[in-house]
């Protein structure tokens, strides 16, 4: 269940037509040939959180948005947008549905070259269907 949560998130953030203009990736990995600024799932972890009649799995997303820029206000304007639209996932999605969102921390950095990273992570609880 965790591929298919990995792949139905970066196919929602996706379909955010403000972040699809904003980004010129929006990718399970960091993209190989993308140039910043892209969105890319970092890492990703499962426990069982399975009921007494259905499967079910508690995931730690981690996504990491890069950018280049000398000011913050582009780079934090995107992570909010991110932020907003993760938060308003559908619940049903193919194969499982969605119990919970929960954000659990952000981390930025301003790395060499003008790059800035920000790295967010989520807990997702989903249920199979």
């Amino acid at each position: 269940m965790e591929t298919q949560l990995r792949i139905a998130l970066v196919q929602w953030l996706a379909g955010d037509p403000v972040l699809s203009d904003a980004l010129n990736d929006i990718t399970e990995e960091a993209p190989s040939r993308a140039s910043i600024p892209w969105l890319g799932i970092a890492a990703s972890a499962s426990v069982d959180w399975s009921t007494k009649d259905r499967r079910g799995r508690e995931v730690r997303v981690a996504l990491e948005l890069q950018t280049r820029g000398d000011a913050s206000g582009e780079t934090a304007a995107i992570a909010s947008q991110v932020e907003e639209r993760i938060e308003t996932m559908t619940a049903a999605q193919s194969g499982f549905a969605i119990a919970s969102i929960t954000f659990l921390r952000a981390r930025a950095e301003q790395r060499e070259r003008n790059i800035r990273a920000v790295l967010l992570e989520y807990r997702f609880r989903i249920l199979e269907t």
